[in-house]
């Protein structure tokens, strides 16, 4: 077996739109709690290296994440090697091509483990057995994919066809698309197939030559958009014009389906994407009724249902395999059975431009946080959050006057180059025009209220003058 450390690629991108009003396309569920674990997806996926060999993880993201997926990796206290950051989602294929080219331009020829940070695996030594197995194949240049043992006629998933067997492996024969029912159900009673978990292991150099062969308008314009790159704090961004004319494809269509050296290693881990509402009540635990409830639930005579409150208290009364989720803005209730529907919905508000399909109420930053609490005629209210040692930037709104009061820790104010520190119960004013900017200098976090008052309150009234974080 190869001692080779691999080198771990997470693809954090994804909206996760089945599971709105939880996911939403600024805040998606690769960076959520879902599963009652006190770590989101991401960091899950980050924790169950531990016990592998691996170089510090390659994570992939879109542009517009990029700083929530910094701060989940900082909450670990995790090296990396980098968050990669895509203009725009083109799919697996592409976002494997600019990680394999990123390592091949540091000199390097790596084992990729290429993995999503939105799987749920609860057998994690399974997980990590497969993946030592693996190695052995993708050492001899073998491009390696991961088969969930499949024990029931799931629809939802893609499946392979294991050929004559290698080692702890097979030979993959045939990839199948997601299935209807009936052919599910013929293909588990085979015992033939295992589900396309989407997690693969190849070499660097192995898998930028195969997607040359059979995907070279891919391969060039990825080797184009890495040409040219530049670092900005952790981030490494690509040519974006050069990326943004990539096809969008997936590496299943566009390597592993055409490739003649693809081998599958089976997978029993107690494994879910959790792609769906009936995916997360699989998942979670459930009480003696079947229930699945999180947050301040109380649920009486209910059964079989998937019950989540990000906020406020949820009763029901005599309902059965529904789905209930409160957040702080929304509220979905759906039969279970349909509950995969929710993808309609969402469609309806982009029509209707509804701020609720992309951001919660809560909106993250890279200095901390706000929650929007109130909006009236001419003012608004907001909690904000910052983080110790993080500063908003130097800013001026045309529009607006703010009032904030601090409710626990220290604020550093400096307003038209006065400075002033203000603790708890104390407040200040900022008039319209004044050049303003707010840092936690303490080891805690600050918290203050801020009201805002004025003609425009949108977040474009903002004219930056320093900011720490390039934006």
């Amino acid at each position: 077996m190869t001692h080779e450390k691999v080198l771990p690629i997470i693809m954090a991108g994804g909206s996760g739109e089945r599971l709105w009003p939880l996911s939403r396309a600024h805040y998606p569920k690769q960076f959520l709690s879902l599963t009652g674990n006190e770590h989101t997806m991401l960091q899950q996926t980050l924790l169950r290296l531990q016990g592998i060999e691996h170089q510090p993880p390659l994570i992939i993201c879109n542009e517009a994440h990029r700083f929530i997926a910094a701060e989940q990796v900082r909450q670990l206290n995790i090296p990396h090697s980098g968050i990669l950051l895509e203009p725009e989602g083109k799919n697996t294929a592409p976002a494997i091509a600019l990680a394999a080219f990123t390592t091949m331009q540091k000199g390097s020829d790596p084992l990729l483990l290429v993995l999503a940070a939105d799987h749920a695996i609860k057998d994690v030594c399974a997980f990590q057995t497969a993946v030592k197995s693996a190695l052995k194949h993708a050492a001899h240049d073998k491009l390696v994919t991961f088969g969930i043992v499949a024990d029931k006629p799931e629809t939802g998933y893609g499946y392979i066809k294991q050929g004559k067997a290698v080692d702890d492996g097979f030979v993959i024969e045939q990839f199948i698309e997601k299935p209807n029912k009936l052919l599910a159900e013929q293909l588990i009673s085979s015992g033939e197939y295992c589900w396309n978990s989407g997690m693969f292991l190849f070499r660097a150099s192995r898998y930028l030559n195969a997607l040359q062969v059979h995907r070279p308008d891919i391969y060039h314009a990825c080797e184009k958009a890495m040409y040219i790159h530049n670092h900005d704090l952790d981030f490494i961004r690509v040519d974006q014009p050069a990326f943004l004319a990539c096809p969008s494809d997936s590496i299943d269509y566009a390597v592993m389906e055409k490739a003649d050296n693809a081998v599958v290693i089976p997978m029993d881990a107690g494994w879910s994407d959790l792609g769906s509402f009936e995916a997360l009540w699989q998942e979670a635990d459930k009480d003696c009724s079947n229930n699945a409830l999180l947050g301040d639930v109380i649920a009486n005579n209910t059964s079989g249902s998937l019950i989540h409150s990000e906020g406020a208290l949820v009763t029901t009364i005599g309902i059965k395999d529904l789905v209930v989720v409160a957040t702080k803005d929304a509220v979905l209730v759906a039969d279970k059975q349909y509950a995969s529907n929710v993808k309609d919905i969402v469609e309806r508000l982009k029509q209707q431009a509804r701020k609720e399909v992309t951001e919660h109420r809560e909106v993250y930053r890279p200095w901390g946080k706000y929650d929007l609490i109130d909006v009236g005629e001419r003012f608004q209210v907001k909690r904000i959050t910052v983080t110790p040692g993080a500063k908003l930037s130097k800013q001026m709104h045309h529009h607006r006057a703010e009032h904030w009061v601090v409710v626990s820790g220290t604020a550093k104010v400096v307003i038209d180059d006065v400075t002033q520190y203000l603790t708890e119960n104390e407040s200040v004013y900022i008039p319209i025009t004044a050049v303003h900017s707010l840092e936690n200098p303490g080891k805690v976090a600050l918290e203050l209220i801020e009201v805002q008052s004025g003609g425009y309150l949108g977040e474009d009234d903002i004219i930056r003058f320093e900011d720490k974080y390039n934006r």
